[in-house]
């Protein structure tokens, strides 16, 4: 891989990795159209660990509310009197990043193999595009409407209210965000709309929840391919992907949580439509092959 490619696969991953359009759905079409064998051990590995840069850039730019946390579970560990809102959202990120690391140490070769498929990104483009509009409907009904028990007030509940449940819940839908075109954010911040939170708090858990499952991953990636790295994409192209994508997620990291503030999913789920149906028409035309 040259310097060219690492730049531009690492702008890719820091701009989507966030954005519930799936990173890892848009570096394997890239990585395709840049003549890469997308599923073979170094490229894949290199798609994994190349999201550290942009889970450093989500830790950097959410490092009080980490430190807040971790502060507060710490101090309700040994004594119960300090077992605030803290402590409970702290167990909340601890229970709902383990469901995705289980199934990704089962279905680890079936992930890195037959998923990366153009198929299987195509249709897990447009498939979950249906589930996030459907939130994001869900969620604007009960922002005007404030619920059954509340008529004219808002029916979204904050941080404050997010529960251990709602965190176990939002964790095991993450899960499906192995499957390249869902879109781990995309997944987590549907599930968080469909369990009536809001929508800057759902984006911001989004963000809590993947730090710890994909700094594993990456760190898992490169200790158990370091080999297929050296001899494959090579480490200073995979180091530069990594450093780019650091600053670019950062960037993306501050639009989106201002975008959420004021918008809908609206634009992102007519352009995760489009791009699964173009990549649908260039495999069905033969001009690339699915893997």
């Amino acid at each position: 891989m040259n310097w060219f490619e690492a730049i531009i696969l690492g702008i890719v991953e820091g701009i989507t990795e966030f954005l519930p359009v799936s990173s890892t759905g848009h570096l394997t079409i890239t990585e395709k159209l840049l003549g890469m064998e997308i599923d073979s051990i170094d490229v894949t590995a290199f798609t994994a660990i190349i999201q550290i840069g942009a889970i450093i850039a989500a830790i950097v730019y959410f490092r009080r509310d980490i430190a807040r946390l971790a502060v507060g579970w710490f101090k309700g560990l040994f004594h119960a009197d300090q077992r605030g809102t803290d402590y409970r959202l702290g167990w909340a990120v601890i229970l709902g990043s383990i469901p995705i690391g289980l199934i990704g140490l089962l279905f680890h070769d079936v992930i890195e193999t037959t998923l990366r498929s153009l198929w299987v990104v195509a249709a897990a483009l447009i498939g979950w595009s249906i589930v996030l509009w459907v939130a994001d409907r869900y969620s604007a009904k009960l922002s005007r409407t404030g619920g059954r028990r509340d008529p004219g007030h808002s029916g979204l509940r904050d941080e404050q209210s997010l529960s251990v449940v709602d965190a176990i819940i939002i964790g095991l839908v993450q899960c499906l965000a192995l499957i390249p075109g869902v879109s781990r954010s995309g997944a987590t911040i549907s599930a968080g709309l469909l369990r009536g939170i809001d929508r800057t708090t759902a984006t911001r858990w989004s963000f809590f929840l993947g730090i710890p499952a994909l700094a594993i991953s990456g760190i898992y990636q490169a200790a158990s391919n370091v080999d297929a790295i050296s001899t494959g994409v090579g480490w200073l192209p995979t180091a530069i992907a990594t450093v780019v994508s650091f600053f670019v997620a950062y960037a993306s990291i501050a639009w989106l949580l201002r975008f959420v503030a004021s918008n809908r999913f609206t634009a992102f789920i007519i352009y995760r439509v489009a791009l699964g149906l173009v990549i649908v028409a260039l495999l069905l035309f033969g001009v690339i092959s699915a893997v």
